[in-house]
């Protein structure tokens, strides 16, 4: 005895199966209920329409939130530089604003994690990135990035290898893959050691 499918596209397609049996046949199945069967149907995709729409919107949405939030982040951090500025004869002041002395960091101190990495500008076999510098205070001095690369093979990612340095917070890579599903993130350096990974971005020129 077959089953009653339980995935949605298996039901959708068994539906217009269905439907178009009822209608060449209709001497065989008198009892059918085309009209309730097309218009169920029909419920169906207005919804699905409906739900795409809508996952498109929060899409959208949620890019400009993080857009914002970027935002947000670079007036702040400009605000406490030009506020350690102002207290630099008392830099206790700071805590009237929710915010504290700069700590002095040695050189030991690993740098922090490098912020907001995306792809700018993608080409053939080229691919352009740009990520924002560690937050304030938490590590050491950047002294240059590296940018690794791994890549989706046979079903599996591979480990995490070196494909570009850059001393500012932009690097424009050539000679990538093409076709094949990669990340990158980029990862900060000094003499104390390595920053935690930056956010990964998935690539496919």
């Amino acid at each position: 005895m077959p089953k009653f499918p339980r995935r949605e596209a298996e039901v959708i397609a068994l539906v217009d199966e269905m439907i178009a049996g009822y209608l060449i046949n209709p001497s065989m199945f008198p009892s059918a209920d085309v009209p309730a069967l097309q218009a169920a149907r029909a419920a169906y995709t207005t919804a699905k329409d409906e739900q795409m729409t809508a996952q498109g919107v929060l899409a959208v949405a949620t890019e400009a939130k993080q857009h914002s939030v970027d935002t947000l982040e670079d007036v702040m951090h400009l605000e406490l530089r030009k506020s350690e500025t102002d207290t630099a004869a008392d830099p206790q002041n700071l805590t009237f604003i929710g915010w504290g002395p700069k700590s002095k960091p040695t050189p030991s101190d690993r740098p922090g994690q490098p912020r907001s990495l995306e792809s700018v500008k993608q080409g053939q076999e080229t691919l352009h990135l740009d990520w924002k510098t560690p937050a304030t205070a938490t590590g050491g001095t950047v002294r240059n990035y590296i940018i690794e690369r791994r890549e989706l093979v046979d079903g599996e990612m591979t480990a995490w290898h070196t494909v570009g340095t850059a001393i500012e917070t932009e690097v424009q890579l050539e000679g990538q893959p093409r076709g094949v599903a990669m990340e990158y993130h980029v990862i900060a350096i000094n003499v104390g050691g390595q920053s935690d990974p930056s956010n990964s971005v998935d690539i496919v020129l």
